[in-house]
């Protein structure tokens, strides 16, 4: 009995001083839990964010029954669904048939110019008339060279308009919608569409790759791999399931920019009168 008195003194000290230590474990826990908890939400501020939406017929929005603007009602639906978002003020300045150098001057006017400097974010639809006039203008000799040089005055004109919107807002996000391909309907025998048109999203994705807070958004698998019909009877321009979908993957896009903590952070240096210089 003399022999098991002190080992019990010895168990009782060592469980006293785990108890210590874990009850010490337990507060640091605590304390950490208590830092993460006081982090302040990203949707505690709502932002209101400036849309300028310009470029071509998807943007003025053909094909679309309600007759609002294509892909952007769906997008500016998609943006005020979330807490972080207080409102969406868009403009709107998409013309039916305007090609690359149509879309610059348009850039250009003062009315333009002037929304694109107050403007959070500029989203661009240009390119598919360009391609289109090579088809017009070759339908009965069409050659993947025909495409070439139509396709290097686009890239000419995109470095330009992308110079344009910079000259404007520095701080803005910019985001120019891929084409996809709406020939095969018309053209099945020409087997090289495809590849012309994967060209021409390689020559802007590489324009883009340029510029700070520039995003490509890629839209043509959605209307190749796609089982529904997307397109309006045109066979064209998409219609209102077309734009839908269009509009959801710009919204990923952005959700990555802006809507993100990360991108939130991003945002606050874009957001109007932030210093360029800081990231």
């Amino acid at each position: 009995m003399k022999f098991l008195f002190p080992i019990l003194i010895i168990i009782t000290s060592i469980l006293s001083s785990c108890s210590q230590i874990g009850q010490a474990e337990e507060h640091k826990y605590r304390k950490t839990n208590l830092v993460v908890k006081e982090k302040i939400p990203l949707d505690f501020f709502p932002r209101d964010i400036d849309v300028v939406a310009a470029g071509d017929s998807l943007t003025k929005g053909v094909g679309d029954s309600t007759e609002k603007g294509g892909y952007v009602p769906y997008l500016q639906s998609l943006l005020e669904d979330q807490k972080g978002i207080k409102g969406v003020q868009v403009h709107n300045y998409g013309v039916s048939g305007h090609r690359s150098d149509q879309v610059l001057s348009r850039l250009r006017s003062s009315e333009v110019s002037n929304a694109v400097s107050n403007a959070d974010l500029v989203i661009l639809t240009v390119g598919g008339n360009d391609v289109m006039k090579v088809i017009k203008d070759n339908f009965t000799d069409l050659q993947i060279s025909k495409f070439k040089k139509q396709k290097d005055k686009y890239e000419k004109n995109l470095t330009q308009i992308m110079n344009e919107i910079r000259a404007e807002n520095e701080n803005s996000v910019i985001v120019l919608i891929g084409l996809y391909n709406p020939f095969t309907k018309w053209f099945s025998d020409v087997q090289e569409m495809n590849e012309i048109i994967e060209d021409w999203n390689s020559t802007s994705q590489s324009v883009l790759s340029n510029y700070r807070n520039a995003y490509f958004v890629e839209v043509d698998e959605l209307f190749s791999s796609s089982s529904k019909e997307l397109l309006f009877k045109d066979y064209f321009h998409p219609n209102n399931e077309g734009y839908a979908l269009i509009a959801d993957n710009v919204y990923d896009t952005l959700h990555e920019v802006i809507l993100t903590e990360k991108g939130a952070q991003a945002f606050s240096a874009i957001k109007k009168g932030a210093n360029s210089d800081e990231e």
